[in-house]
């Protein structure tokens, strides 16, 4: 028998199960965050985001360095609904004296775990990266995942607070000593610009035909004194009528 063909999926376990305990841990910090999230539907808890914001973000340059060098930028966030709220996709675009930023970060809720995963990615990386999974509690959403950062494994915290209709604070930190301090480094305040709660874009509308109109692609459409064949070649803005066999006829 061989034994390295064991050895593999050994240590992938161990390490596994090394690398959850620092969450772990911190989970735990509150006996009761299970019975309190067993039965709570979050997933409407990034509705309030749903819209166009203006951001000033503020990045640490070099963190857990000991630097206390902040850039700051300027620009919008954009945030669109997914599955009726389910999900929801975040455009961000600023600029600051050390260039331009875009991102974009997919969220996505879990029905079973009650939890959301938020899974970023820039245009220059071009990949998502590690998620951050947790959920909102008390108006306050904490989430958390382990990485690798400068050639070492470190805590990452998202948290957003402070929300109102018009407003919210994003921050996030660093920590190297599997949490038992935190360096804020990305800090973020959004205040809304447009109100788009559906999450369309600026200047469209969702319109639904009538409910007693019908429409089928190859059907003969009445559209005043002929008949045309195919909905797909109607003018813009005409009256569409289905009309029976037996209603032509009569006519």
């Amino acid at each position: 028998m061989n034994p390295l063909k064991y050895l593999r999926p050994y240590l992938l376990a161990c390490g596994l199960v090394v690398g959850l305990q620092p969450l772990q841990a911190i989970a735990q910090q509150d006996p009761n965050a299970s019975k309190n999230s067993a039965g709570r539907d979050g997933q409407h808890d990034f509705d309030f985001e749903i819209g166009t914001w203006k951001t000033h973000l503020r990045r640490l340059q070099h963190p857990l360095t000991g630097s206390n060098t902040w850039i700051e930028y300027e620009g919008t966030s954009v945030v669109r609904k997914i599955w009726n709220g389910r999900a929801n996709i975040v455009e961000l675009e600023v600029d600051g004296p050390t260039g331009h930023i875009e991102g974009l970060s997919l969220r996505l809720y879990n029905p079973q775990s009650h939890q959301w995963s938020l899974n970023f990615a820039s245009s220059r990386g071009g990949t998502l990266n590690v998620p951050t999974i947790g959920e909102f509690k008390n108006g306050r959403g904490e989430f958390y995942d382990q990485e690798e950062f400068s050639g070492r494994m470190i805590l990452v915290r998202n948290v957003w607070s402070d929300i109102t209709p018009n407003s919210c604070h994003f921050e996030q930190g660093f920590s190297d000593d599997g949490g038992k301090t935190w360096e804020v480094n990305w800090i973020a305040q959004d205040t809304r610009i447009k109100d788009e709660s559906d999450g369309t874009a600026p200047g469209t509308q969702n319109i639904s035909p009538p409910s007693s109109v019908v429409q089928f692609l190859g059907d003969a459409w009445w559209i005043g004194p002929t008949l045309d064949p195919s909905a797909a070649t109607l003018g813009r803005k005409h009256f569409l009528m289905e009309l029976q066999d037996e209603q032509i006829g009569e006519a």
